[in-house]
Order: C-alpha cells, then sequence, then structure tokens
C-alpha cells in the first residue's frame, strides 16, 4: 500500500468517496449526507497509488474542530487507514489558530476504535440520519 494522505480542495472526489460509503453502503439520504458545510470545511484525501480510497472533513467552529463524514473505502478497511485519517485531521486541526479540541459525531460502533485514538465519550445518544451516533471529544 502507497497511501499518501494530505488536506485536498477536491471536495467533488472527496463527495464521490461519501457517496459511496454513506448513500450508497449506509443507505443515508442524500439530502442528509450534502449540505452546505463543504464550501467552508477543509477536506482530507487518502490515496492510494494515486487511487481514492478515503476522506474526512473538518468544520472550525471557534475553538473546536468538527471532524466528520470520515470514510473509508471497503477494500482499505481494516488496513488502518481509517486511524490514519484521523491523525491527519487531528494535525491539521492543531495548525487552526486558537483551536483547542477536536469534537466528533462517531456512529456507535466506532466508538471504541475512536476511544484507541484518544477520543473520550460525552453526551447522549442521538440519532443522525437514522443511525445511532454519540459526541466524542479530545483536548489538542
Amino acid at each position: 500500500m502507497t497511501v499518501e494522505i494530505a488536506q485536498t480542495r477536491d471536495i467533488t472526489t472527496c463527495r464521490a468517496l461519501r457517496r459511496t460509503v454513506f448513500i450508497e453502503e449506509q443507505h443515508v439520504p442524500e439530502a442528509d449526507e450534502i449540505d452546505d458545510l463543504d464550501d467552508v470545511a477543509l477536506h482530507v484525501l487518502a490515496t492510494d497509488a494515486g487511487r481514492p480510497v478515503g476522506s474526512a472533513r473538518i468544520i472550525l467552529l471557534d475553538e473546536t474542530a468538527k471532524i466528520g463524514r470520515v470514510c473509508v473505502l471497503q477494500d482499505q478497511r481494516g488496513t488502518g487507514l481509517g486511524a490514519a485519517l484521523i491523525r491527519a485531521s487531528l494535525d491539521i486541526a492543531r495548525q487552526q489558530q486558537g483551536v483547542t479540541r477536536a469534537k466528533l459525531g462517531a456512529q456507535e460502533y466506532a466508538i471504541p476504535f475512536y476511544e484507541k485514538l484518544g477520543f473520550t465519550v460525552f453526551g447522549p445518544v442521538y440519532l443522525d440520519a437514522g443511525i445511532r451516533h454519540r459526541d466524542m471529544e479530545l483536548a489538542l
């Protein structure tokens, strides 16, 4: 695997990855997946030998970097790519002036994954696109 992860302005490619993972695989309604925040977000793209294989986005809200829309193509899951995307997103968040914490909404099954990366759960369970989530945070 020759994976590269970097900040990108290629929203079209990130949206195509999200379409595959969220809309096609997880049956998230397109109206819930596509929003107007892409234009103000920082985007992170993972490629393997030039092929797009994962992405994430970061929304800056005062001192908080909200990491979201984290997706990895099915054939790349279990390779460590998801953790690498989160670490890269955290590195980008740390470079933003005034940002002191990262936050994300984790699907319940993924909570242990994020806990291994240092995130802690807070708040109640809630539904996002019909999927159970919990908020998680990490001090930067």
